[in-house]
């Protein structure tokens, strides 16, 4: 599982590359799904272009695409990405085609909202659509909630149709499906969405999940039709591209999914071809608010951590990572062997640049995009020793401020 000794010694843990299958990332760092609301019926906009095209410009290793939707059904908002169709995956192709061009890496999430389906984004308060708001949004296609039961996601949730066998079997064909079209449009690896309480995870859950048949009880028959998906994935998903899975170490609910669930899961989810499990929390309903796990920084690295280590399989870590020696810690203690960003790398797409400038590596311009570096390595040229000293000023004057760069 471990990859450390390849690394030279005079190489940063998260600068150092990583093999998955046939793919090679040339450092550690990740950029995580984060929804945007900005496609047109599925399509991506010139928005992504630009959203997910600057990042390949500050040198992550990979970069994923927000959750984007199997089904009309499965989405967060009407905004979303989708491949449930032909049509979007042209615009789609063209984000991939730019990254590539800029020597960058990129994957696509597949997801199915499943009872969680339909809400508006977080600048328009997030809250859900009530059934008035899922007729008014129908549309062409129209909304539906579903699940392994008919339980709700709360109390502001409509409650979900209960999926039966030929049901969950459609919805298992618009993974495979939607996963064609990920190749068609070029991505390098895919990732399945089974955390946050969308549908896949709500079969995982005792709470959610009230079924009597071979999918519902005891954990082997949760897990089946999560790990029928991810096995379908596998097959349609080329043999030497890298499939990952972000899973909910625990669920957030009690008596509900908890970590040692996760190390069953992450096994088998390793054993039918899963390269790499994303490590994440929460998110199963309302209850969240009831998770005792504190939001500081890297709060969800101990579970990666025991995940990586009791299921031996490669774990991605997320979640309040903020800058390089945060990072490099967390690969070299051996919590995790991939980290994802999302805000910082909002707040800051050139991110793994400057985390390579407080490690003490590659400080100099010469792996910036050319059009960029060529620039800033002039003005480092005229600057000289001005332009260090002001930025020795003001690291330390952050650090006398308690600020983390």
């Amino acid at each position: 599982m471990t990859t450390d000794s390849t690394r030279s010694a005079d190489v940063p843990a998260l600068f150092s590359p990583l093999a998955l299958r046939d793919l090679v990332l040339p450092n550690r760092i990740v950029i995580s799904p984060m929804c945007q609301h900005a496609a047109d019926d599925g399509r991506a906009s010139d928005w992504h272009l630009v959203h997910l095209g600057k990042f390949a410009f500050g040198g992550a290793g990979l970069i994923f695409t927000e959750s984007t939707a199997v089904s009309p059904h499965g989405r967060v908002g009407i905004n979303d990405l989708g491949l449930w169709k032909d049509d979007q995956v042209a615009p789609l192709a063209r984000v991939v085609d730019f990254i590539h061009a800029q020597s960058g890496l990129v994957g696509v999430q597949l997801a199915h909202t499943g009872r969680k389906t339909g809400s508006f984004p977080v600048w328009e308060g997030g809250q859900p659509f009530t059934a008035a708001d899922l007729d008014r949004f129908a549309g062409a296609e129209g909304w539906r909630r579903i699940g392994p039961s008919a339980v709700s996601a709360g109390p502001t949730w409509t409650v979900p149709e209960e999926l039966d066998r030929a049901g969950m079997e459609e919805v298992a064909q618009q993974f495979e499906t939607a996963t064609c079209r990920a190749l068609a449009a070029g991505f390098d690896a895919v990732e399945l969405h089974f955390a946050h309480g969308y549908l896949i995870p709500t079969f995982l859950s005792r709470l959610a999940n009230r079924r009597t048949d071979a999918f519902g009880g005891p954990i082997e028959n949760r897990m089946r039709y999560p790990l029928e998906i991810a096995s379908r994935v596998r097959a349609a998903w080329p043999a030497e591209r890298p499939l990952f899975c972000r899973i909910s170490a625990v669920d957030g609910a009690v008596d509900s999914w908890d970590l040692e669930d996760s190390i069953i899961f992450a096994r088998e989810l390793k054993a039918v071809g899963v390269d790499v499990v994303d490590v994440s929390s929460g998110g199963l309903s309302e209850e969240i608010s009831r998770m005792n796990v504190p939001r500081g920084l890297g709060f969800q690295l101990g579970f990666a951590e025991t995940i990586r280590r009791e299921a031996q399989v490669l774990t991605q870590a997320v979640g309040m990572i903020v800058d390089g020696p945060q990072a490099e810690e967390a690969l070299r203690s051996g919590a995790a062997d991939l980290v994802a960003i999302g805000r910082a790398a909002l707040e800051d797409p050139y991110w793994p640049r400057r985390a390579a400038e407080q490690l003490g590596f590659g400080a100099d311009y010469s792996t910036w995009p050319v059009r960029h570096g060529a620039w800033l390595a002039k003005r480092e040229q005229s600057l000289g020793d001005t332009l260090r000293e002001r930025k020795d000023l003001l690291s330390a004057t952050r650090r006398s401020l308690g600020i983390r760069n």
